[in-house]
Formats: structure tokens, sequence, C-alpha cells
């Protein structure tokens, strides 16, 4: 009994030295580095850390949160501005540094399109199950399993059309931003 308590103590001090190791060095990173880019990117490293801290103390759905809301989106929306206001370094857009990308991104489509018309079709195109939306009103916001449970099968396209609406947003708002603008020179010209 206690050689199991001492190693479950063990256990917790290493996850949780992991995760202040992780939130320490992506914050020392985030004030450090020079390139916003790297910088955003060690933001995704602490709030890493934070999740796996949220984790150790059973906090899963908040640890979930931090990795979708703060990691994915938030950073994401920062990377938008950085690109957007152009401090990264000038790249030319017509050269290819990855050959096959357009490729490789046009069968990343086709598999993700595939596998939401696999879903829909295995769920025989209904949108939903009605004792789902009825419990939510029921209980008054209900759990976390039969909110998700509503989100990805009531409201299946609404949730996969907005995400795709942002993504075509992002990438819009990113190559307007890439344009070559004129310089005070061709505008007289």
């Amino acid at each position: 009994m206690i050689a199991s308590v001492f190693v479950y103590s063990n256990a917790n001090v290493l996850v949780f030295a992991t995760s202040a190791l992780l939130i320490l060095a992506g914050a020392i990173g985030v004030i450090s580095v020079k390139n916003p880019v790297h910088a955003a990117l060690c933001l995704i490293m602490t709030l890493f850390g934070v999740a796996v801290a949220f984790v150790a103390q059973s906090a899963d759905f908040l640890a979930a949160v931090q990795i979708i809301v703060y990691a994915g989106a938030i950073v994401v929306l920062f990377l938008f501005v950085i690109m957007f206001l152009g401090v990264d370094r000038r790249e030319h857009i017509h050269f290819e540094p990855l050959v096959g990308q357009r490729a490789f991104a046009a069968v990343g489509v086709a598999i993700t399109v595939g596998g939401l018309i696999a879903l829909m079709a295995r769920s025989h195109w209904v949108s939903g199950a009605t004792s789902v939306t009825t419990k939510l009103s029921k209980v008054g916001g209900g759990n976390v399993k039969e909110l998700g449970t509503a989100v990805f099968t009531t409201y299946l396209f609404a949730f996969e059309a907005t995400a795709a609406l942002l993504i075509i947003a992002v990438v819009g708002a990113v190559l307007l931003a890439r344009r070559e603008r004129p310089t005070h020179g061709e505008e007289s010209a």
C-alpha cells in the first residue's frame, strides 16, 4: 500500500514538473524570441503545459477547452494578425518551397469532405435525435457529453459550415495581406 502511494505521488510530481517546465520554457520563449511567429508557437507550448496541469488535476474538460479554444483559436488569431500586418519576412508566393503541397492540400480536402459525407450517410442523413435536444432543454444546460452529442449530431452541418467559412476567411485575408503593395515610386508612374 505504501509503495503504491509512493509511486502515485512520484507520478504526480513528474507530471507537475513536466507541465511546469513546459509553461516556463514557453513563457520565456514568448518574451525572448525576436520572430513573432516563433513567439506565437512558444505561446502554444505554454498553453499546452497549462492543459497538462489541468489533466493532472482531473479537469479534462478544461484541458480540452485550453487546447481547442486557446491554443487553437486564439493563437491562430494572433498568427492571423501577424500575417496581416506583414511583420514576418518577405516571401515570394509564386515560389513553391514544398513541391506538391497543392496536390497534398487537395487530397486533404477530399478526405475531409469524404469523411463528412460518410458520417452523414452513417447517421442516415438525419440531423440529430430529438431526445438529445429535449434532454438538454429539460436539464437546463446538460452535461458535457450531452452538449457534445448535440453539437455533433443536431448541429453538425452548422458547426462544419461555420468552421469552413472561418477557414476560408482566414485564407482570404492572408492572401489579401500578402499582395504586393505599390511603393511610392510606382504610384506616381
